[in-house]
C-alpha cells in the first residue's frame, strides 16, 4: 500500500521538536538526514514508532531517519512543510568543541558533501563499464570514435571530481558556490596541469617566489573539501573587512587571491597527504590480510552502514578506481553483505505469521538482492528481529572470504546486486563471472539456511510498521 508521506513527514518533523529545532535537511539514497538544534527535543521512541520509518540513527547533531528507497518522495514532503531545504538555511548554532563533536563533525561534512554526488559517479563509472563491455564483445572496433565518446561521458564525473566536490561542500558549509567551483576550476585547469606535469618532472614552478609541489588533483576529493570549508572561513573574514561600496568587485576578488593559492600552495598537498594516507593505510590491511580482510569487511559492514561509518570509504573507493580502474576490498565485501541480508529477509517472510512484516520483508529483500539497496531489509527486517542480522554477519563473512579468495574487483562503485553485478566482471579474467555468480549465490542460499536456522521471534499483527516494537504482553513465540 503507497505511504502517505505527507502524513509520515508532519509526524517526523513533530517527532524531532518541531520545524523550529531544524537546522537543516537533506537526504541520501535511504535516509533523510536532520540537523538539528537541540537533540533534547528530539523523541527517539516516537521516531522509531512511526509507519514507514526503518530506523533513527544520531550521528552528532545529525538526526537520520531511515525511509528507505522511497526517501525522495519523504524528502520532498519534508520540504513541502517548510523545512531548510532548497531554500538557505538557518545560521549554524555554536557548539562546544570537543574530541568527539570535531570526529562527528569531519564525518558529518564527507557524508554530507559526498552523498549528493553519488549518483554522478554511480552513472559516470557505469558507463565506463558499458564502454569496457562493448569494446570486450567487439561491438566497436579498437580506438572507435564512438568508445572514445563513452569513456569520456563516463570520466567526466571522476576526472571534474574536484569540481563537483567544491560545488556540494559550498551547499554543506554555506559558502558562495560559485567562488568555489570557480577556486576548484583552478585545479583541474588545462594549464595548470600541465605545469603540475612539468613540476613532477624536475622543473622548478612557483608562485610568488614559494614553491608548488606537484599535486594532480582531477579525481581527489579531500583538496577540494578541505578548500573549500577554508573558503567558508576566508568569505567571513573578508565581508568583515571590505567597505560595503565595493563589496560587488572587492570582496569576490579578494576571496579568489586569497583562497586560491591557499589551497594551490597548502591546502592541494595536504588533501592529497591526507587522502592517499587514508587510502594506503586501508590497502596496506588489505595487502596484509588478503582475502581475511574483505571477509572481515563483509562481515562488519552492515555494523557500518548503521552507524554511517560507511561513508567513510567512498572517497578512497572513488579515487582507487579513477587511478586503477578497480577497487578490491570493500566493494567486493558488499556482494556478501548486501545479498545475504536479502536472503535473511526472504527467510522471515517465507516463516512469519504478520501479513505486514512479510509484505515488508518480501519487499527489503527484492531491494537487496535485485538493486543492491540493503537499508530495507537491515532496518526493516535484521535489526528489528536480532537474530537475521546475526545469520547475514556470518553469511557476509564466509561470503566476503569467497569474493577474496577469487579475486574479485570492482569497476564501478554502484551498490552490489543482481543489477549491478556486472561491474565485478574483468575482461582478462573469464572466471570472474563465476565467482561472482557463485558469492551471490552463497549469500541468498547461506543467509537463507542460518535465518531458518537460528530462528527469531516474530512479531505480533499491531506491531507490523517498522521501528514499532511489540508489547512484552504480547510477545509472539519463537519462530523455528
Amino acid at each position: 500500500m503507497p505511504k502517505n508521506y505527507a502524513e509520515i513527514s508532519h509526524a517526523i518533523v513533530a517527532a524531532l521538536g518541531g520545524t523550529g529545532n531544524i537546522e537543516a535537511v537533506t537526504h541520501c539514497m535511504t535516509r533523510l538526514r536532520f540537523v538539528v538544534k537541540d537533540k533534547a527535543q528530539i523523541d527517539t521512541p516516537a521516531l522509531k514508532a512511526i509507519d514507514g520509518v526503518l530506523g533513527v540513527v544520531h550521528s552528532g547533531e545529525q538526526c537520520q531517519v531511515i525511509i528507505g528507497n522511497e526517501v525522495a518522495k519523504a524528502y520532498q514532503a519534508v520540504l513541502a512543510l517548510g523545512m531548510p531545504g532548497a531554500a538557505a538555511p538557518a545560521a549554524p548554532v555554536k557548539r562546544k568543541l570537543t574530541l568527539k563533536g570535531i570526529g562527528a563533525g569531519i564525518l558529518d561534512a564527507l557524508v554530507g558533501t559526498m552523498s549528493p554526488l553519488i549518483p554522478a559517479i554511480i552513472g559516470g563509472s557505469m558507463v565506463k563499464l558499458l564502454a569496457m563491455i562493448l569494446d570486450m564483445a567487439g561491438v566497436f572496433e579498437k580506438g572507435s570514435s564512438t568508445l572514445v565518446i563513452l569513456n569520456v561521458i563516463g570520466d567526466g564525473a571522476f576526472f571534474f571530481l574536484p569540481v563537483m566536490v567544491a560545488a556540494s561542500a559550498a551547499l554543506k558549509f554555506k559558502t558562495n558556490m560559485s567562488l568555489a567551483i570557480a577556486i576548484a576550476g583552478v585545479l583541474v585547469h588545462p594549464n595548470f596541469i600541465d605545469l603540475m606535469a612539468k613540476a613532477a618532472q624536475g622543473q622548478a614552478v612557483e608562485f610568488a617566489f614559494i614553491p608548488v609541489t606537484a599535486v594532480k588533483y582531477t579525481y581527489t576529493v579531500i583538496p577540494a573539501l578541505v578548500m573549500t570549508w577554508i573558503l567558508s572561513h576566508i568569505e567571513r573574514g573578508v565581508d568583515r573587512i571590505t567597505p560595503a561600496v565595493t563589496k560587488n568587485f572587492l570582496k569576490p576578488m579578494l576571496i579568489v587571491l586569497i583562497a586560491a593559492p591557499i589551497a594551490i600552495l597548502l591546502i592541494g598537498p595536504l588533501g592529497i597527504w591526507i587522502g592517499s594516507g587514508i587510502s594506503a593505510l586501508v590497502y596496506t590491511v588489505h595487502g596484509y590480510l588478503g582475502w581475511l580482510s574483505v571477509a572481515i569487511m563483509g562481515a562488519i559492514w552492515p555494523l557500518l552502514v548503521i552507524t554511517g561509518m560507511h561513508r567513510v570509504f567512498t572517497p578512497t573507493i572513488i579515487q582507487t578506481i579513477a587511478e586503477t580502474g578497480k577497487e578490491g576490498m570493500v566493494m567486493p565485501s558488499e556482494i556478501g553483505a548486501n545479498l545475504s541480508l536479502g536472503g535473511a529477509s526472504l527467510a522471515v517472510a517465507l516463516k512469519t505469521k504478520n501479513r505486514e512484516l512479510r509484505q515488508t520483508a518480501l519487499a527489503a529483500a527484492a531491494s537487496a538482492i535485485v538493486a543492491g539497496i540493503s537499508e530495507p531489509a537491515l532496518y526493516g527486517v535484521a535489526v528489528r528481529l536480532k537474530r537475521p542480522l546475526i545469520a547475514s554477519l556470518i553469511s557476509g563473512f564466509v561470503c566476503g572470504a569467497v569474493a577474496g579468495i577469487g579475486g574479485l574487483a570492482s569497476h564501478s562503485m554502484a551498490s552490489p546486486g543482481l543489477f549491478t553485478s556486472v561491474q565485478f566482471f574483468d575482461p582478462a579474467n573469464p572466471m570472474s563471472i563465476v565467482w561472482v555468480v557463485a558469492v551471490m549465490a552463497l549469500s541468498v542460499v547461506l543467509s537463507f539456511a542460518l535465518t531458518l536456522m537460528l530462528g527469531f521471534e516474530d512479531l505480533p499483527e499491531n506491531a507490523a510498521a517498522p521501528g514499532q516494537t511489540a508489547p512484552a504482553a504480547n510477545a509472539a513465540s519463537a519462530t523455528h
